[in-house]
């Protein structure tokens, strides 16, 4: 069965409770349940994580590299913007990442227009709420080849 990392970045451990006007009112409990229901009609492994600690999502990430995950989505929240420390860290990957988020990152303060990892990811989907993530997790499938 194929493995998908799913990574959930800073502050989304909050989702429900934070800014519901650009994130709405489902929790991360409730995102990670849809995707493993969607993973489960997939045919593929999902696992979640999350962190608030940029180096916790580095070693994460470096993780998944020994693993031999065969794909990893990412939701980085703001560290997306600026962090090239989680960029170099995906940089290492073999498989490939689909960088994804829920509010359209493009249509809001200019300094979150700009993400450093877009020029390595495989593909970047933003602005479908929780839909985000399931179009990801298809994506990272139809990626590996892993679809049923």
């Amino acid at each position: 069965m194929k493995r998908i990392l799913m990574l959930h970045g800073i502050n989304h451990n909050m989702f429900g409770k934070r800014d519901p006007a650009q994130y709405g009112t489902v929790t991360l409990a409730q995102i990670d349940e849809r995707l493993q229901a969607l993973a489960a009609q997939l045919g593929v492994a999902v696992e979640s994580f999350q962190t608030n600690s940029e180096a916790a999502m580095c070693e994460r990430i470096h993780q998944a590299f020994e693993e031999g995950q065969d794909a990893v989505l990412i939701n980085a929240g703001a560290w997306t913007h600026y962090s090239y420390g989680i960029r170099d860290a995906l940089a290492i990957l073999t498989c490939p990442f689909i960088e994804l988020h829920m509010s359209n990152i493009h249509a809001r303060e200019p300094f979150r227009h700009h993400s450093v990892f877009a020029d390595i990811a495989r593909g970047q989907i933003s602005g479908f709420g929780v839909d985000s993530y399931l179009l990801g997790l298809r994506a990272a499938v139809a990626a590996i080849g892993a679809a049923v």
